[in-house]
């Protein structure tokens, strides 16, 4: 996760001498250097292909888990920060810009990969009394990843012009050690006894987690999981679409997957140090600035993290959404207003701390959480292949284009980011239910209910709205105790 957070900002503090870099090799090429839009045009490829190879990790994930496991998995893939770190590192030398961006899309295949596999081997290892506090805990270390990448960024370490390979490449150093420690830990349990079949190696890793409880009882529960898994056919993604029963559920991780990325966040993480000089800050000042806005994240992260299972999941997402979004609307004002009063700059400042704090107090985690609780077993695969390939195209969208949207609407470019985020706090308030101490089955009636008032005007009799409900996904309960008094059967 702390690898993840690192790419997203790494990019941002050497923006200046990586163009310089990608004009001086074209002219040692052509003879002619790059005109400004297209030495745009290739730096936007460098930040946000990151995004196109996190997508593609996102889609092979469940083919590696089932393949290597989950501790085997992130040990194998680590080979991917390695060949990523090398070809960027020797980009200056070999004088390839090719090889900076095919170290990006490596280093997004990577992160993809790791996004979905961190969370998976944390719950599955995980005792039932912390699974929700595990579950946004990679999330933080995402906000210390960024945090390092500006520290790391600073003009006295490795912001200079002659450091920029290095700083791109720096990220084999910690996959060292986690390649060095890791396979000295177990495998996940629940996969060792569900999809192996090792009772021998299930004990044995839980022996090791669990050295303080009795392993016998959670063994069973695997047991009793494993025969309910094998009458239960997980759906495809194509199915769950179609699937009219869950199409409230799916929305909704449709509609916070795209906000949680549309949301701005990444435009400030890629774009930090440009929208710091634009707002007006001094140059030198810049990167501290940067640095500085690293503090909060991760505090924001630690108060999402220790207060989820208090205040509940909408309160965390409906908060920093509006937070965001009326940040955003702050940064434009200060940017329109900034000649005419110099104070401005520090109000743009305090905006982009506020987006920053938002994202983290709930939308940077909640969502992955969201996603297991709206669906059922058989749902939830195709279910995190949706958000996770919709999160990643929003992320590529959001990298791409905002140079471009900078450019041609100014300081307005905010405003879209603006809209977004408080429709999507609108959303989850009208649309999604706390999930918060709910049962998968509980969570499922909430939206049968909404299904059933919906469908109300379609449907010719209460016979058939009866029919219609025993048909939804989790409504089988409920209707099934509804009594027909013209039919001799309930």
């Amino acid at each position: 996760s702390m690898l993840y957070g690192y790419n997203l900002a790494v990019v941002n503090s050497p923006a200046g001498y990586i163009k310089e870099f990608y004009n001086r090799t074209v002219l040692s090429r052509n003879g002619t250097g790059l005109s400004e839009e297209t030495l745009t045009l290739m730096y936007s490829l460098t930040v946000s292909v990151f995004a196109i190879g996190g997508l593609l990790g996102s889609l092979i994930v469940g083919m590696l888990v089932t393949r290597f496991g989950r501790k085997g998995t992130v040990v194998n893939t680590t080979v991917l920060v390695f060949v990523a770190g090398s070809l960027m590192g020797f980009s200056r030398i070999c004088g390839s810009p090719e090889m900076v961006i095919i170290g990006r899309f490596i280093t997004g295949i990577h992160s993809g990969i790791s996004l979905s596999v961190v969370p998976m081997y944390l719950g599955e290892i995980a005792p039932k009394s912390v699974r929700g506090f595990l579950g946004l805990v990679p999330s933080i270390f995402i906000g210390i990843g960024v945090f390092l990448a500006q520290i790391l960024g600073l003009h006295e370490l490795l912001g200079k012009e002659e450091h920029w390979p290095v700083f791109l490449a720096v990220i084999v150093i910690p996959t060292f050690f986690q390649l060095l420690f890791l396979p000295w830990f177990p495998e996940s349990p629940r996969y060792l006894l569900i999809e192996k079949h090792n009772v021998h190696a299930t004990i044995t890793a839980l022996k090791r987690y669990r050295s303080r409880c009795n392993i016998q009882t959670e063994i069973e529960e695997m047991q009793e999981e494993q025969r309910s898994l094998s009458s239960v056919d997980t759906l495809s993604v194509w199915t769950l679409l179609l699937d009219e029963g869950v199409r409230w559920q799916v929305l909704s991780v449709v509609v916070i997957n795209i906000g949680m990325q549309l949301s701005g966040i990444d435009a400030i993480w890629f774009y930090t140090n440009d929208i710091f000089e634009n707002a007006g800050i001094p140059p030198p000042e810049i990167q501290y600035t940067t640095a500085g806005t690293g503090v909060i994240e991760i505090v924001a992260g630690l108060i999402g993290c220790f207060t989820i299972e208090k205040l509940g999941r909408r309160p965390l997402m409906v908060g920093g959404f509006t937070m965001m979004g009326l940040c955003s609307a702050g940064i434009t004002l200060s940017l329109l207003f900034q000649a005419h009063a110099p104070f401005m700059r520090y109000v743009s400042i305090c905006c982009v701390v506020g987006i920053i704090a938002g994202f983290c107090i709930g939308p940077a985690g909640v969502p992955f959480l969201i996603t297991a609780e709206l669906f059922k077993q058989s749902h939830r695969p195709a279910a995190y292949i949706i958000g996770g390939s919709l999160n990643w195209l929003s992320n590529f969208t959001v990298g791409f284009f905002f140079p471009f949207l900078q450019m041609s609407a100014g300081p307005y470019c905010f405003l879209v980011f603006s809209v977004i985020s408080v429709s999507v706090a609108v959303y989850v308030f009208m649309v999604i239910p706390e999930t918060k101490n709910k049962t998968f089955m509980e969570i499922s009636r909430l939206f049968s209910k909404k299904e059933a008032v919906l469908e109300t005007d379609d449907l010719l009799s209460v016979d058939q709205l009866k029919l219609k409900k025993m048909k939804s996904y989790g409504g089988v309960d409920r209707a099934s105790l509804d009594f027909d008094s013209s039919s001799s059967v309930p």
